[in-house]
């Protein structure tokens, strides 16, 4: 490490920042347990039928006491509703990447203590994500199904069109040798009857599984035929007659035992959990199966760097580091000493183009490069970027970037410079760099800062946004600012005098147009990052997924040319 300590975490300073960062993680923590709160109103229901809830079937099936990383928690938030008192997170699904007998899985989940499981909008789309990082990662996909299929009373268009893409994406994963595996709790109707078809393995619950193209009600009225559940699509007749089930359970524990029995069968490499786990049982930590297995992964990063040294600085720094509004000046250097192995970090070329952070460190074991802002990317911190990012590559170790930028630099000396080109390199680099990318968004993402800090558009490996984060073309004030001088040019042209309160009006609105827009909860409930998290985490969740790409790098999947067939 070659640089000089600044932070004071004992500063009124960082006092005030260290506040404001706790009351957002409270607020993130609040809206992901209204989800899990709206699905246990259902509780009642599911005991009368014998069942399980959602996020009981998934503490299940996941390994006692192992790591589990939750995606998109917060899909749909201010989508289904606009007012975030009464918004309910999750897109009606529940997806991460965990360990079902030692081997690393995507496992998604109908939420179905929530409109039955309808698909929402933004749930399709984080079904879509999940499922091209398992397709990336070569991760199984273990779905554990019970949907009350489109709210046809919600009908879009577009969501049956695109809905297709989920449907296509499990034939992508299985033609690529990745394990489709189904357990059908409950109904599969119309479009929803192809997520067991298009799976290589199904168990199915006698009594509750259902399957058909059309049900009851929509075959008597297309053809007039009458037949019970039973007939068009149980799961006895599924697993004696159609051979669309595999195996048979009489419950759902026994369903999520089976599960677990076929995913162990596959025998894939499972040494990765055990380090993990042994650890655990010496600190005596509870590795019983549960709720718990949802909760966020510990600060104490785990995973394929058995032994690696924790960073010296500690981590409850992180809440105070960053402010609240970005318009005080953070120094990222200070991120990175609390993320990195014995806070050891290689500046490269630290006195050239010093807005640009670049430099060397390790993570859970991994070697790998990070990059960050501190301040607008300039013409020497973009050419600074872009060699540093070609050396990781041919180093082959993982990108980092920690973003927090107003975007490139702007002016006449900075165009004369060749900002547009420059900038352009970088961004160049980072759409064709060969090695893994993970970004988190710590601070402000403005601008092509975004592009050229490999936002989502750049297709990261895995995004994350810190609570305070905010993404935009631009500030609220400076885009307001922007339009209120246009206006009153063109109104001077026109010989018109701008009326003050109606261009103060205009200036407002644009603001507040640009900064609801901006915030980490509304761009993760559009599923564009893949989950806000605690600055505290950041470490663990870097190290977990940086195992997974190593995991993904080693593993020689078969694929073929078409996925498994049913036969």
């Amino acid at each position: 490490m070659n640089y000089q300590i600044s932070f004071n975490p004992h500063s009124e300073q960082a006092r005030q920042r260290r506040e404001a960062m706790l009351a957002r993680i409270a607020q993130l923590r609040a809206l992901e347990d209204r989800a899990a709160q709206a699905s246990a109103k259902s509780k009642p229901v599911f005991d009368k039928r014998g069942q399980l809830l959602p996020r009981e079937r998934i503490g299940l099936l996941l390994d006692p006491g192992a790591p589990f990383l939750p995606l998109c928690s917060l899909a749909g938030f201010l989508q289904d509703s606009k007012d975030p008192e009464k918004s309910v997170p999750g897109g009606g699904v529940v997806a991460g990447i965990g360990f079902i007998s030692g081997v690393r899985c995507m496992v998604v989940a109908s939420d179905s203590g929530i409109e039955a499981g309808a698909i929402q909008p933004r749930g399709l789309e984080k079904i879509l994500r999940v499922q091209a990082i398992a397709l990336e990662q070569k991760l199984p996909f273990v779905h554990l199904v019970e949907s009350a299929g489109a709210n046809l009373t919600k009908y879009q268009v577009e969501g049956f069109v695109l809905g297709g893409g989920l449907f296509r994406n499990l034939a992508r994963l299985s033609a690529a040798g990745l394990p489709v595996i189904t357990v059908q709790h409950g109904s599969g109707t119309a479009g929803g009857a192809y997520m067991p078809g298009l799976s290589d393995v199904v168990i199915m619950v006698r009594g509750r599984s259902r399957a058909f193209l059309a049900g009851p009600p929509l075959l008597m009225a297309a053809t007039g035929e009458v037949a019970t559940e039973e007939e068009l699509g149980g799961a006895e007749m599924h697993t004696a007659v159609s051979g669309l089930g595999e195996y048979l359970a009489e419950d759902d524990r026994e369903a999520l035992g089976m599960a677990r029995w076929v995913v162990g069968q596959l025998g894939w490499d499972a040494k990765a959990l055990t380090p993990i786990l042994s650890r655990r049982r010496e600190r005596g930590q509870d590795t019983h199966a549960g709720e718990a297995a949802l909760l966020p992964l510990p600060p104490a990063g785990e995973g394929r760097g058995e032994g690696a040294p924790d960073p010296i600085f500690p981590a409850e720094d992180l809440l105070a580091l960053m402010p609240p509004h970005h318009r005080e000046p953070v120094d990222m250097r200070e991120v990175m000493l609390r993320i990195t192995d014995a806070s050891d970090i290689l500046e490269f070329k630290p006195l050239y183009g010093a807005a640009t952070v670049c430099a060397q460190a390790r993570i859970g074991g991994h070697a790998v490069g990070l990059i960050s802002n501190n301040g607008p990317i300039d013409v020497a911190g973009a050419n600074k970027a872009t060699h540093f990012i070609q050396w990781m590559c041919q180093l082959g170790h993982p990108l980092i970037y920690l973003q927090n930028t107003t975007g490139y630099m702007v002016g006449k000396e900075s165009e004369q410079g060749g900002m547009i080109k420059h900038g352009s390199k970088m961004i160049q680099a980072v759409t064709n760099a060969t090695v893994p990318q993970i970004t988190i968004q710590c601070g402000a993402s403005f601008g092509a800062g975004n592009y050229g800090m490999c936002g989502r558009g750049y297709a990261p490996r895995f995004l994350f946004s810190w609570p305070n984060a905010r993404t935009a073309v631009m500030g609220g004030e400076q885009a307001a600012r922007t339009m209120q001088i246009v206006a009153e040019a063109s109104m001077a042209r026109k010989g018109i005098t701008p009326d003050p309160a109606q261009m103060q009006a205009q200036f407002d609105q644009i603001v507040n147009v640009f900064e609801s827009q901006a915030d980490a909860f509304y761009t993760s409930g559009l599923v564009l990052d893949d989950g806000v998290i605690d600055p505290r985490y950041t470490r663990a969740v870097l190290a977990f997924c940086l195992d997974t790409c190593a995991e993904a790098a080693a593993r020689e999947p078969r694929p073929m040319q078409f996925g498994v067939a049913r036969m």
